[in-house]
């Protein structure tokens, strides 16, 4: 496409213009990774997406903030690689299409755990394709041809890899967890498939009493039956009413277990007696205190929800049978003295409807304090991970500092199965990335593995690992930056790294650019249940990728969160609309220009000298702050400079040597169009990259896309500061003369007198040397510079830096008749200070109204005497 087409539609239209470019852009290959020896590689993995439904705000930001880096680091030079791909997203993808069954009137029990297997294939089969329609929609620079799936193959070998090297290191171990447990079905739930309904319930208060005889100490609980497993009691270490209990022992009632007072910092003190009993076997929360306090475990029920052997006379009840006996029995002994209704969350099986139990289980776990210590000690290396904005590493250590053993096992069908197998007679464990050779003595475990094991190899599993001599491995591994939100730096972040550094002895990426979360316009989050979500797909049809894309990469700063304005994503279609309008003037008048006779040694005009200086220092701040992650800054500086120094400013002045006679002076001003609009674009194409495609296409240009054209560089030869100082001047004068035109009602076409006294000679030289935009622009009759002048009378003076400007309007308009008009005016802002000033005087109308009210009314004040004070200036000037 070295020809460009000269002329472009008159309205833009993105939609035709971003649905014709990015087949163009993947059938000529320029997003693949060539692997190039002579270029120095630069690698982004994708956060992969999860092949639940479609991509939301959050990822059409995250994957944008990707793209702009990918985008502008091909430009200059590197063997770029974005590497796509998905995320199996166990527990949300099995919930889905086990929801899907239910509504077919089957289950995955009814189907067999292959055929369930197939069924999920189908569906991630059909999400993931609207996930690549949605990738192209926003014109993500993905390189295809390395797309990755969590379990495909290459994935799942690594996955198995790492499972039996921390098994064999002594860093995967199998120990008890508490998990959700539905007694109906006999099976562990995840926290998807738990159900929370507000019940009507009760607090059971009750006295254990001291062995000592000194007493007894109150508790609350709803669960009564759990009392059977409590292991101990415990307080806050800083309850007074309770220190010198700490260490003592009571002794459990009905069982006769005698059971020690302990302190924990999680026992809230203001909440019922602040003492709470513990067991270990039956909640979450008291299992990880068991576990701090090393206290023993004792489960008290089955499978199906009905007491075992450890609930004494109660066995083989059923949990809310017991309940109710026990109740009876703790009353009789004077142990239960009040019943006290009580609204609580409790959750329910979201398949049968049962209450689900805490339930005690034995899972497979990652041993952290090892992994973590040597994430830890990364940090105070010169190669560590750069965590961008930085006050995201503090986060991010302390949370390594206080870590708690991984439990990797969850009981699902879709997902990496544990590499595992149980001897059918001896129930000796066997862990390895094959089944073991007399497979049909042993039984694989049936759980599969969290989907963050898998997601936590993800920068390095892509790359071909555990092959180390893998091409890609070698050559884009480490990766340079991960893009990613604030809320998975646990999740996922950390993790990456602990098994980068374990298992490469390398950190995985250099930088981490941290972003926050997308909200609606008015802060809140955007959530299905509040019906405040904003699909980026409906965006882009209303108002195009570039609008949207230049929307989220500019409204916030890194790490912060960012709202949703339709009316900021409208205001850049209207940018692009300018840069748009603004291209086609300058090639409706480049005459067929190639880029063979794009020349800048021309005699160039003081605004031709100041664009390509203003363009200079663009690349140089613009380049900067691209290193910097700062795109905010980034698409300010372009929109300012694209608005007005380009098209407010520069396409105004190139109109007179282009509309001029000196055809040698025309045909600079048509390269100097030509390279300008061709650099400006390469600018924008990162953050742009549809409409910056289509009009560099209609430009001078060579090469086959914009997309793998040059980075811009500063060229020094093209700064020249002088042009600068004398283009800011006449901007100066052009726009207070328009402003003064404008404040006494003289129409722009009207042609004035106009006198600019100037400080000194060299200003002077300044104005004389760009009388003929003086002329162009302010559209005097007559204009007089000189550095002695007297104000003429009846005339507007205005002062800007350098120079004196006098406006006689006494020919221009009715003096008497404008004083007037101002008198008027003046009287009617005078009823408003008056109006505002007596509402803020009001004791009454202070108190009582909200702050942000009072704010406006204040606002109004000050707004209205700076505009009472500038007509009474006028007034002042029209008198004398």
């Amino acid at each position: 496409m070295d020809n460009q087409e000269t002329t472009m539609p008159t309205k833009y239209d993105p939609q035709a213009t971003e649905t014709k470019w990015y087949p163009f852009w993947t059938e000529g290959n320029f997003f693949e990774a060539a692997g190039e020896e002579e270029k120095e590689p630069y690698t982004i993995v994708i956060p992969p997406p999860n092949v639940t439904g479609r991509l939301h705000l959050g990822h059409a930001w995250d994957t944008t903030l990707q793209d702009i880096v990918a985008r502008l680091k091909r430009m200059q030079g590197y063997d770029m690689l974005w590497l796509p791909g998905m995320d199996h997203a166990g527990i949300a993808t099995q919930a889905k299409v086990e929801a899907q069954l239910r509504e077919e009137g089957t289950s995955r029990y009814d189907l067999g755990r292959d055929k369930f297997l197939e069924k999920t294939y189908e569906w991630k089969e059909e999400y993931a394709d609207f996930i690549r329609e949605q990738w192209a929609k926003l014109g993500l620079s993905l390189d295809y041809s390395r797309e990755r799936f969590t379990m495909d193959e290459g994935l799942s070998e690594a996955v198995r890899e790492v499972f039996v090297q921390f098994y064999n290191k002594g860093l995967i171990y199998r120990g008890e967890y508490i998990i959700n447990w539905d007694p109906d079905t006999k099976t562990a739930l995840s926290d998807i498939e738990v159900v929370y309904k507000e019940v009507q319930g009760h607090f059971y208060h009750m006295r254990y009493p001291l062995k000592d005889g000194s007493g007894s100490i109150e508790i609350a609980t709803t669960r009564p039956e759990t009392m059977l497993g409590d292991t101990a009691v415990a307080v806050h270490p800083d309850d007074e009413r309770y220190q010198h209990l700490i260490g003592k022992k009571v002794i459990l009632p009905i069982v006769g277990r005698e059971i020690e007072i302990i302190a924990d910092d999680y026992v809230e003190m203001d909440f019922g007696s602040g003492a709470v009993k513990i067991t270990p076997a039956h909640d979450p929360n008291d299992f990880e205190m068991g576990n701090r306090h090393n206290l023993e475990r004792v489960l008290v029920m089955d499978e199906s929800g009905r007491m075992n052997e450890n609930a004494g006379k109660y066995q083989g009840l059923d949990r809310f049978e017991c309940r109710k006996q026990l109740v009876k029995d703790l009353q009789e002994e004077g142990i239960l003295f009040d019943i006290e209704e009580h609204m609580h969350s409790v959750g329910h099986s979201e398949r049968s409807g049962a209450v689900v139990e805490p339930y005690l289980s034995t899972q497979w776990f990652v041993n952290m304090k090892p992994l973590a210590e040597r994430a830890i000690a990364l940090q105070k290396q010169e190669e560590k991970v750069h965590f961008v904005p930085d006050r995201f590493e503090k986060t991010y250590l302390h949370w390594l500092e206080n870590i708690r053993d991984w439990c990797i096992s969850r009981q699902l069908w879709w997902g990496h199965r544990i590499p595992a197998w149980y001897h059918k007679e001896t129930g000796e464990v066997y862990v390895g990335n094959e089944a073991p050779a007399d497979a049909e003595n042993w039984e694989q475990d049936e759980d599969v593995l969290d989907t963050w094991f898998s997601s936590a190899l993800w920068p390095f599993s892509t790359m071909g690992w555990p092959d180390t001599d893998a091409h890609d491995f070698k050559r884009y591994y480490p990766t340079d930056v991960l893009v990613t939100g604030y809320d998975i730096i646990f999740f996922w972040v950390s993790r990456m790294i602990f098994q980068g550094l374990e298992f490469t002895g390398e950190r995985p990426f250099k930088d981490v650019l941290i972003h926050g979360l997308v909200r609606a316009a008015d802060g809140r989050k955007m959530s299905k249940s509040l019906g405040n979500g904003v699909d980026p797909m409906d965006v882009i049809e209303k108002y195009g990728a570039d609008a949207l894309r230049f929307f989220l990469a500019t409204g916030t700063t890194p790490g912060n969160d960012l709202r949703f304005h339709w009316e900021k994503v409208e205001a850049n279609w209207n940018f692009a609309n300018k840069i748009w309008n603004a291209s086609r003037f300058a090639l409706m008048n480049m005459d067929g220009l190639t880029y063979e006779e794009v020349d800048l040694d021309g005699e160039k005009t003081i605004a031709d000298r100041w664009i390509l200086t203003r363009l200079q220092e663009t690349i140089r701040d613009v380049t900067r702050l691209m290193d910097r992650y700062e795109f905010g800054e980034v698409g300010r500086l372009l929109y300012n400079f694209i608005w007005d120094d380009v098209c407010d400013w520069y396409i105004e002045m190139a109109k007179l040597p282009l509309y001029g006679e000196k055809e040698d002076v025309k045909q600079t001003t048509r390269s100097v169009l030509a390279y300008v609009l061709d650099q400006t674009m390469r600018l924008l194409h990162p953050i742009m990259p549809f409409i910056t495609e289509e009009i560099w296409q209609h430009l001078p240009h060579k090469g086959e896309s914009i997309t793998i054209a040059a980075w811009p560089e500063v060229n020094e030869a093209l700064m020249d500061d002088e042009a600068v100082k004398d283009v800011e001047l006449l901007k100066n004068v052009i726009r207070t003369v328009r402003n003064t035109r404008a404040e006494m009602n003289v129409a722009p076409s009207k042609p004035i007198e106009l006198q600019i006294k100037a400080a000194n000679e060299d200003v002077l030289g300044q104005l004389e040397r760009g009388q003929d935009y003086l002329e162009r622009f302010c559209n005097p009759e007559q204009l007089d510079m000189q550095t002695d002048l007297a104000a003429p009378e009846k005339s507007v003076s205005k002062v800007v830096t350098g120079a004196e400007l006098y406006m006689p309007l006494s020919g221009l308009i009715d003096i008497d008749e404008e004083i007037a008009r101002l008198e008027k005016e003046k009287e009617k802002l005078d009823k408003e200070v008056q109006r505002v000033q007596k509402k803020l005087e009001n004791e009454g109308f202070m108190k009582k109204a909200p702050e942000k009210v009072v704010a406006e009314e204040r606002q109004k004040e000050k707004d209205y005497v700076e505009k009472r004070e500038k007509v009474k200036a006028r007034i002042q000037e029209l008198i004398h």
